[in-house]
């Protein structure tokens, strides 16, 4: 069957890799950086963390505006802005402009997931979203491993300046496809009648179940946070993604201060564990769309699945000790697998539980706010630890930690669905008449 929604996957996906590559770039071009201008772990690691202050501030607020703007906006003006942000950082002189830079660039990357997360909704049948968005959260692995060798290459052969310049570029060649290619499913003129029926029919999985359009409008955000399965959602996605965060900041300098390596050599060591946790986490993701029925689905079983990325992850307690490198790239690669993935799946768990569409988007921008408060302090206290211990076993023991809390989380704190909100003041005029009187 010719599915043209696929391209709508690979457009999100690829967003989120160009997002991500432009985050690891300061990490990949850190020791040249740090050179130049003196910085210490300290400052290495505020700067690791910067645009993460501006982008959990930005979550919510751009995630209830994705239901006003659109996500196409969204995301256009997005990348837009923090492609910009990174073309800047050449120009930089010190500390505080390096800073300013990040800050922008996270303001602007917090517009990603709730728009694409709402995109996924409207876009997919609801077996096929667990896939989807693993396979869209895998850009987040996708994105430093391509970033982590383009960004090497660039720095080693024209210079760290040359580098944020071409990446720069490189998200202004994608915004052109994206204005181009970009609509809803009930305006795309490029799809099948056949195709845009069927996702239309199954985005909202039973039709029985689905909530009726007079009362699929958005939640308010006390109500929403008033749900323990939204809690527990953003408990799991904080544990998880400090381990993401930690590796995503501060691997290549673990590489080159335990093994020695040259910035090329780094780059490629990174790659490796991120392009195999790509194939992993889509083939795990595949796995839950089929195994799981659409009763346990609604049910919210992927919790399962979660709870053991999380467990898997807790290797990350082996990666100081082992020997060959061969042995450490297997750690990391487990470790990224499990961390990365169960990211992506409690998102897809969040839109599993969900009762009302209108719901996502900002349900995913709390999510992805708890998991990236988690991931601005995963920078800072690892540079604190190192600095103090001048070792990663304490840092890694902090991430093992959190990991254990995260799955008790998932597995005790999301097992009841996220029903509408009715407000009778607001939604009974707009209510069939039998319905008001029921």
């Amino acid at each position: 069957m010719n599915r043209r929604r696929i391209w709508i996957a690979l457009l999100i996906f690829s967003a989120v890799v160009i997002n991500y590559v432009d985050r690891i770039a300061l990490s990949i071009a850190s020791k040249p950086i740090a050179a130049e201008f003196g910085f210490t772990p300290v400052q290495m690691g505020y700067l690791f963390s910067g645009f993460l202050w501006t982008y959990v501030v930005c979550l919510i607020p751009l995630g209830l505006l994705v239901e006003r703007v659109g996500p196409k906006r969204m995301v256009g003006g997005g990348i837009a802005i923090w492609s910009a942000a990174t073309a800047l950082t050449a120009a930089t002189g010190g500390f505080a402009s390096i800073f300013c830079a990040r800050l922008v660039m996270g303001a602007s990357e917090a517009s990603t997931f709730p728009a694409c997360g709402r995109i996924i909704r409207d876009w997919f049948p609801q077996k096929e979203r667990g896939l989807v968005t693993t396979l869209f959260n895998g850009g987040s692995s996708a994105g430093p491993a391509i970033g982590a060798i383009a960004t090497a290459g660039l720095v080693e052969y024209a210079g760290w300046r040359t580098a944020f310049v071409v990446l720069g570029i490189v998200g202004y060649i994608w915004l052109l496809a994206w204005l181009y290619w970009f609509a809803s499913p009930e305006k795309a003129t490029w799809l099948s009648y056949t195709e845009r029926q069927k996702i239309i029919r199954e985005r909202n999985g039973d039709e029985k179940q689905v909530v009726p359009v007079a009362t699929a409008r958005p939640s308010t955000l006390k109500y929403l946070l008033s749900q323990k399965s939204i809690w527990g959602l953003v408990v799991t996605q904080a544990c998880l993604v400090y381990t993401a965060y930690l590796f995503l900041t501060w691997l290549p300098s673990f590489l080159q201060s335990t093994r020695e390596l040259s910035t090329m050599n780094t780059g490629y060591l990174t790659a490796v564990p991120y392009l195999i946790t790509i194939v992993l986490g889509v083939t795990i993701a595949w796995a839950s769309d089929k195994i799981l029925s659409s009763e346990s689905v609604r049910a919210g079983r992927r919790r399962n699945f979660i709870a053991a990325m999380a467990v898997l992850s807790l290797l990350i307690l082996l990666a100081p000790n082992v020997g060959d490198l061969w042995e450490l790239l297997l750690v990391l690669t487990l470790v990224l697998t499990g961390s990365t993935t169960g990211a992506g799946l409690n998102f897809t768990l969040a839109s599993d539980l969900l009762r009302n569409p209108a719901d996502v988007s900002r349900v995913i921008a709390i999510t992805a706010l708890g998991g990236n408060l988690f991931g601005l302090i995963a920078p800072i206290i690892t540079g604190y630890v190192v600095a103090a211990t001048g070792g990663y076993s304490g840092a890694f023991g902090v991430a093992a930690a959190l990991l254990v809390v995260g799955a008790i989380a998932t597995l005790t704190m999301t097992r009841r669905p996220i029903e509408p909100e009715f407000d009778p003041a607001r939604d009974s005029a707009s209510l069939p008449e039998d319905m008001v009187r029921a």
